[in-house]
Order: C-alpha cells, then sequence, then structure tokens
C-alpha cells in the first residue's frame, strides 16, 4: 500500500514536470513576436521599435532560451510563479482571484450533474429496457453529443432573453452563476447517468448474487453491501474525470456567459502573450488533475483493498 502510494506521488511529479517543461518549450517557439503583443497590451497602441526592444529585455525575451528556462524554473521550484509582462504585478494573486470564480462554478456544475444523473440512472436500472430507461439513455446521448457553447447560447437565449428569469452575463449575484452550472451540470449528468446505469445492472448482474438470494439475504442487504459497492468502481472513475473536465469545461463557460475567472484570464494572457501568466495556468490546471487522479486512486483503495494489491 507504502509503496504504490508512493509511485502515484512519483508519476505524479513526472506528468507535472513534464507539463511545465512543455509549456514552457510551446509557449517560447510559438509564432510570432512575442514582446511585440506585450507591448501592444500594455500601452494599448501600436509601438515603436525600440519600445518593442525595451519590453524585449524587461520580459527576459533577450536572454535567449536555457537562461530564460533556468530563470522561470528556479523561481517556480520556490513556489514563484513570477510577475505578468504586461502589467507588473505578481500572477499569483491574480490567479487565486480567477479561481475564487472558477470553482466555485465547478462545484456548482457538479452538483447539477449529480442532482440530475443519480435519481435518473437508478430509476433507469431498476426498470431496464423501460420507457424510462429509454428516455434516460436518449437524454444521455444527447447530452453528450451536445456542445457546451451551443447548450449554453440556447439557456442563454431560453431563460435569459425569451423568459427573462436569469441573467446571462456576469457573476454579480448567485443568480448569475444559474445558467453556467446549469451548462456545466448537463454535460456532466449526461455521463454519469449512462455510467451509473451501466454501473448499477453489471453489478446486478455479478454471479455470487443468487448464493445469497438462496440463503435469504434481505434484498435491501444486497443491495447497500453488494451491488452498491461494485457499482461504485466505475462511478468513482467518472466522478473522478468531470471533476478534473469541468475546470477545463468551466474556462470556456466562463467566456461564453462573460464570467471572470481562469476563462477571461487564460484567453488575455494568451493573447497579450503573457507568458508567466499562460503557464501559470497551464501548471495549475496540470496539478489539479494530478491531485484529482491520486484522490481517485486513494479512494478505490479504500472502497476496495484489493485494487493494486501488486503494488505493495
Amino acid at each position: 500500500m507504502t509503496l504504490g502510494i508512493l509511485s502515484l506521488l512519483v508519476r505524479a511529479i513526472v506528468v507535472v514536470s513534464g507539463a511545465a517543461i512543455a509549456t514552457f518549450v510551446l509557449l517560447w517557439n510559438a509564432p510570432g513576436d512575442p514582446a511585440l503583443a506585450i507591448a501592444m497590451a500594455r500601452f494599448n497602441s501600436v509601438v515603436p521599435a525600440d519600445v518593442v526592444d525595451q519590453v524585449r529585455a524587461e520580459a527576459g525575451l533577450d536572454a535567449g532560451f536555457w537562461p530564460a528556462f533556468k530563470a522561470w524554473i528556479g523561481s517556480l521550484m520556490v513556489g514563484d510563479f513570477g510577475k505578468s509582462s504586461v502589467t507588473g504585478r505578481e500572477v499569483w494573486p491574480e490567479l487565486v482571484t480567477a479561481m475564487s470564480y472558477t470553482l466555485p462554478l465547478a462545484v456548482a456544475g457538479l452538483i447539477v450533474g449529480l442532482a440530475i444523473a443519480l435519481p435518473l440512472a437508478i430509476l433507469a436500472a431498476n426498470r431496464p429496457g423501460s420507457l424510462l430507461d429509454r428516455f434516460a439513455i436518449a437524454i444521455a446521448s444527447l447530452g453528450t453529443a451536445i456542445p457546451a457553447y451551443w447548450l449554453g447560447l440556447l439557456l442563454v437565449l431560453l431563460f435569459a432573453v425569451q423568459l427573462a428569469w436569469l441573467p446571462a452575463m456576469g457573476a454579480r449575484t448567485s443568480a448569475h452563476l444559474v445558467l453556467p452550472a446549469l451548462t456545466l451540470g448537463l454535460g456532466v449528468a449526461a455521463s454519469l447517468t449512462r455510467i451509473i446505469r451501466s454501473g448499477i445492472l453489471e453489478a446486478r448482474g455479478q454471479p455470487f448474487l443468487p448464493a445469497f438470494r438462496r440463503r435469504g439475504v434481505s434484498k435491501r442487504r444486497i443491495e447497500q453491501d453488494h451491488i452498491a459497492l461494485h457499482a461504485t468502481i466505475p462511478v468513482i472513475t467518472v466522478f473522478g474525470l468531470e471533476l478534473a473536465f469541468l475546470l477545463e469545461g468551466a474556462v470556456m463557460v466562463e467566456v461564453i456567459f462573460g464570467r471572470p475567472g481562469l476563462g477571461g484570464f487564460l484567453v488575455h494572457a494568451i493573447e497579450a502573450r503573457d507568458f508567466p501568466k499562460v503557464q501559470a495556468v497551464v501548471l495549475l490546471t496540470a496539478v489539479l488533475f494530478v491531485v484529482v487522479n491520486l484522490i481517485t486512486d486513494l479512494v478505490y483503495k479504500l472502497v476496495d483493498p484489493r485494487i493494486g494489491e501488486h503494488d505493495a
């Protein structure tokens, strides 16, 4: 068990390190002149060549790849994400502020998805092949097929434009969270409904269950102690993946609904070629993915200790 956890930690470090290095290499070799983009974003106008050269020197873009990489990775090792090439402010406080909008949106989307998926999947699994089951499968397939940006625009058209029930843009009140959370949650519900339904049906088909019934074990006991346990394993997998991808989906949804957060933070940083900000977002996303996967693997081992026994 201990060796398994250490192995997971080592792999997590390798993934995060690889993401950091790949991000820096790709940004450094991206086409165009980053100094010109930074200068135009900083002064909001076309600037002369001498100002561009000055910005290039200030941003460390004239030092060459390896000196710039060493300076960046050295600062990163001590928890310093650097300063914005455009504003000159520390990246970390601005990143935390952006995350304070994105995380609640991701959590709200996950809650909406679970609130829809759990009852729908359980009802469908209780009556396989019924009209309700086919309806649940159709809804899940439709939710998977509809892109988030299109679904978000449809929700805006219905609830904000036609019915005027909810605001479409911004993040001033809790009402501004409803449509973005619903956009994220419907996509999550589509995936979770199919997986939970399949997990329950597969668990109910286990060959050892008839033996419990013949021994007089109650249906409720079988459902709680055996079917629920076996159905939980695939749900944990999808739940962990959905939680990680929700943060990625939240970035797109924030842009659609004009919400502050990682979406606007990243889009503006890419437009201005603000390398420290882009690197910070990519690195944070990689860390979140790794952390979610680590937690998922640990929950696996808690739910069923037999998983990963060969690592012990």
